[in-house]
């Protein structure tokens, strides 16, 4: 699979929460180091989409899959496929900072941790290189051991970024990570993003159309359950070829 430029494949997929299809007939190919946005009215199934990529929607009762997601050639729903194991692959920030009530270095040693390391020097390495990439250390480096939850809303979000890059994912999903931060923040995660997409592929959900402009490689558009167009950012916010897309990009619905 080494050739495959995609890091992500699905595959025909449908979802289902009990009887209501949430998703219906996504095909979709991301590929390796690039930032897919998807962007789409509330409820229309993006947010789903990204928390099947880790099998966060596992802890749902009732749910149900059809077809199939490949994560680097390999199918994350087969029976042999383990939820930790792709978790621990593809890493999640989430739309409000959630620091573990820990201090700043246990909140980013504890994944880590978990799996297994517990060497103090490879644990103090893991911890500053992940902060470094979050951009962080310069901020933190004298305070690791004071609580996470004393760090600004911004940081926060940073030290979450940094949690999910200590596992070394291949894959990075972020869930409207900007939704509650001011914008200076807003604008340090954006330039962060597009520094990470050198060593990682990101699928960020968004609703801020500049937003997905700005950072976007590719863009995806979902309505209703349905993936209604996908292609090149530019062309998509230039020249969309479904009216849906247009309408929503103009502002029309949504």
């Amino acid at each position: 699979m080494v050739n495959d430029p995609n890091a992500v494949e699905v595959k025909t997929l449908n979802f289902f929460y009990g009887e209501k299809q949430a998703l219906k007939n996504i095909n979709l190919d991301i590929k390796r180091n690039e930032i897919t946005a998807l962007i789409g009215p509330s409820g229309c199934g993006k947010s789903t989409f990204l928390r099947l990529l880790n099998r966060m929607n596992d802890l749902i009762a009732g749910v149900r899959l059809e077809g199939k997601i490949l994560l680097n050639g390999m199918d994350i729903y087969a029976p042999e496929a383990e939820s930790a194991d792709i978790r621990r692959r593809v890493g999640m920030v989430f739309q409000k900072p959630n620091p573990f009530p820990k201090s700043i270095f246990n909140n980013v040693a504890y994944g880590p941790m978990l799996h297994g390391i517990k060497n103090k020097h490879g644990l103090n390495r893991i911890v500053e290189s992940s902060l470094r990439a979050a951009a962080l250390w310069e901020e933190v480096k004298d305070d690791l051991h004071k609580s996470a939850l004393s760090l600004s809303g911004g940081q926060q979000q940073r030290l979450c970024l940094a949690r999910a890059l200590a596992m070394e994912p291949e894959v990075l999903l972020m869930d409207e990570p900007t939704s509650a931060l001011d914008p200076i923040s807003t604008s340090k995660i954006e330039e962060l993003v597009m520094d990470l997409k050198n060593s990682y592929t990101v699928i960020i959900v968004t609703h801020n159309m500049q937003q997905a402009a700005r950072i976007s490689d590719k863009t995806c558009f979902f309505y209703m359950g349905e993936l209604i167009e996908s292609g090149a950012t530019d062309q998509i916010f230039t020249l969309p070829q479904q009216r849906q897309t247009e309408n929503y990009i103009t502002g029309r619905f949504g």
